[in-house]
């Protein structure tokens, strides 16, 4: 948002520091799995073993629960705070943890270690893939009594700004590429995102708005023509640097990276 403020007052702001900003993943600019290539890159670079078990355990999540009480045992196995419904809401949940713990994966817990941590060792310990995935939620978690699959579905004021946002003008397509993560396929599709957001927040998306008002397929020139003074960082780690500007533009627009 920083380098958009810059761009449309720059009579404001003389300068911006846009910290984390994928102003590009908009309107298919950059590759949709972007995002969940580079949380998968985190956890593999941290454990080979935590991300085969990760990768694999989707579908034993999906073959308990198609057992007869499958849902009961995944609520067993998992001790959520309430039973669970569907599948889904465990792995929604898994998902969210994993992708919160890449985005901030930062000292002093380093949160997909500590999911590793967990899953290694139980996997020494020769447990089965459900037992390891909820020894590294357990080992992320610490203290917690219960695991509250529920809770991603109850945001706080912010988080739903945001997701009335992301539903309306700010539509990234970030999707899942069969077999290119460590998560379960599922490419996103704008007529399912579509019915989405007008059946839960009555807005239809406007998903080429962004890059209309602000451009973004040829940012270079957008930017060297009405842009200065923009510092863009961004850690490499962090999964929103997919869509982020990672390359100097000009002498006054500048790209940070960092590895770690």
């Amino acid at each position: 948002l920083a380098s958009w403020f810059r761009l449309k007052y720059p009579h404001i702001a003389l300068g911006a520091l846009a910290s984390s900003a994928p102003i590009l993943y908009f309107d298919n600019i950059t590759p949709q799995d972007g995002f969940y290539s580079i949380v998968t890159k985190d956890f593999k670079e941290v454990s080979e073993n935590c991300y085969r078990t990760i990768k694999k355990s989707w579908a034993e999540i999906d073959r308990v629960a198609s057992q007869h009480n499958g849902l009961a045992i995944l609520s067993r196995r998992f001790n959520t705070c309430t039973p669970l419904s569907h599948s889904y809401e465990l792995k929604d949940f898994l998902s969210d943890t994993y992708t919160s713990a890449a985005q901030y994966d930062a000292p002093p817990d380093y949160p997909v270690s500590m999911i590793c941590e967990g899953i290694d060792k139980a996997s020494s310990k020769k447990t089965d893939t459900l037992g390891r995935i909820f020894a590294g939620i357990v080992s992320y978690l610490r203290n917690h009594t219960c695991v509250g699959t529920n809770n991603y579905n109850i945001p706080l004021e912010t988080q739903l700004g945001w997701a009335w946002q992301s539903r309306n003008e700010m539509v990234m397509p970030i999707g899942i590429g069969a077999n290119a993560t460590m998560f379960q396929a599922a490419p996103f599709d704008i007529h399912d995102y579509n019915e989405y957001c007008k059946s839960k927040y009555g807005v239809s998306p406007r998903p080429h708005w962004i890059t209309t008002y602000y451009g973004g397929h040829d940012i270079k020139l957008v930017l060297k023509r009405f842009g200065s003074n923009i510092i863009f960082s961004n850690g490499l780690r962090d999964p929103f640097s997919a869509g982020g500007v990672l390359e100097d533009l000009s002498e006054s627009l500048v790209a940070i990276t960092t590895l770690n």
